[in-house]
């Protein structure tokens, strides 16, 4: 069901600079609910993720067979002109999610999710939004709405690199024709906070030096999209009231010191690239990613606290490899993806950190490397308007390295999950 009404909203207007005239305002729905079932009682049993740091997002809706409301988004378009309009985007069902201190989180439990201005000058190519609004990166984030994800969420890769959401301006400029090759040229500047626990969802920005977003995207006839995209940024927190960790003693040990960490300001860094080839039967993506892991596990604080990564320069890489047939109402399709935490095996000392040698994990190898595989089946309930709704079941493989052992379990642990989800577009 879509809403259209015209609404004349004089005050509005005015107080954007333009004379009072109609806006054609139009509403629509998205909501999903899932259940969710553990293939293993690890996910429930087995709370202490990884031994030396929290770095799997696991999703607390896995943790039970659960019932759940994965999103109810209320989306609201409007057009004031010709060159400008606008659109806010809000979830009520995150009111009730907390926020967590580290950087797995995706959303803060705030309702308002988008809130964007776009003005595209005609004849121009060019476009520029300002607003808070997710950051021009992965494919899966950008390029795809909740309503055309084929699986139960994006991949890892989106999941922290692309999905949370920042305030600032972006630029972009559009050449060619779609029906051949068409490039777009982007810059973006923002607060950056997407990485504070409040997925860029706060009005507290402190970070005086912002981030920097450049992306490069074409397509090649509809069915074939590319691009490049580069992100950087550092803490977003003061230097006057920033605290260097507390540093370990392996630390000391190798030459690190509290100046060094103040210096490196936890430098944050992305750079990723990826293809898609869509038609009316296939869907195929590949995208990667790496950069330093930086202030999403950080050095720096606003108290005192240990580092929350093995190494100042640590590293990530990512990558993941998505294919789905599609056969009118039914689509089958499989997703390999995976995200390395520190993909330079690098931290201070002797003793590796992810591989003890005593206590009840002995012997299990606790390295931030995740995987998941991810086997879907899509009904959709309308081909002809295959966002307006579809039952999803997915069948999600994890590799077993981000839970602890618990009493009688040796080594490292983990979980998968079978899920069923109903989403429907209004």
């Amino acid at each position: 069901m879509r809403i259209s009404r015209t609404f004349g909203i004089a005050a509005v207007l005015a107080a954007a600079g333009f004379a009072a005239q109609a806006q054609d305002v139009k509403v629509n729905i998205l909501t999903e609910f899932w259940y969710t079932q553990m293939m293993d009682t690890n996910l429930r049993n087995n709370g202490a993720q990884n031994v030396v740091a929290n770095y799997y997002a696991l999703d607390s809706r896995f943790t039970e067979n659960t019932f759940n409301i994965k999103r109810a988004e209320i989306y609201c378009n409007y057009k004031i002109n010709d060159e400008w309009a606008g659109y806010i985007m809000f979830d009520p069902s995150l009111t009730n999610t907390s926020s967590a201190a580290n950087s797995a989180t995706t959303n803060s439990g705030v309702a308002l999710q988008d809130w964007v201005i776009t003005w595209t000058p005609k004849g121009t190519g060019f476009t520029a939004k300002l607003g808070q609004m997710k950051m021009p990166t992965t494919y899966e984030s950008t390029l795809m709405s909740a309503r055309d994800i084929y699986f139960f969420d994006r991949a890892q890769i989106s999941r922290l690199l692309g999905e949370r959401r920042d305030r600032g301006v972006i630029a972009t400029y559009s050449y060619g024709r779609a029906d051949a090759f068409k490039g777009n040229v982007t810059a973006a500047i923002s607060n950056g906070t997407t990485d504070d626990g409040t997925a860029g969802k706060t009005a507290v920005d402190q970070n005086a030096q912002k981030d920097y977003t450049f992306r490069f995207d074409g397509s090649f006839t509809p069915a074939h999209k590319f691009g490049i995209w580069y992100r950087t940024g550092q803490t977003n927190l003061k230097s006057s009231t920033t605290v260097a960790a507390t540093l370990p003693a392996n630390w000391t040990a190798a030459g690190v010191t509290s100046a060094q960490l103040l210096d490196n300001r936890d430098k944050t860094t992305a750079t990723g690239l990826f293809y898609s080839f869509n038609n009316q039967n296939w869907h195929v993506l590949g995208e990667a990613a790496t950069g330093l892991v930086g202030r999403r596990f950080p050095t720096l604080f606003a108290a005192a606290a240990a580092p929350s990564r093995e190494h100042l320069d640590q590293k990530f890489q990512a990558y993941a490899v998505t294919a789905v047939y599609k056969m009118g109402a039914h689509q089958v399709g499989a997703r390999y993806d995976m995200f390395n935490y520190n993909s330079g095996d690098d931290y201070y000392g002797a003793v590796n950190p992810y591989k003890p040698t005593t206590g009840l994990n002995a012997g299990g190898d606790f390295s931030p490397k995740y995987t998941e595989t991810t086997l879907g089946y899509n009904y959709v309930f309308n081909p002809s308007k295959n966002t307006y709704g579809k039952l999803k079941i997915d069948y999600i493989l994890r590799s077993k390295n981000f839970l602890r052992s618990i009493a009688g379990q040796s080594g490292a642990q983990g979980g998968d999950t079978l899920m069923c989800s109903i989403q429907v577009g209004y």
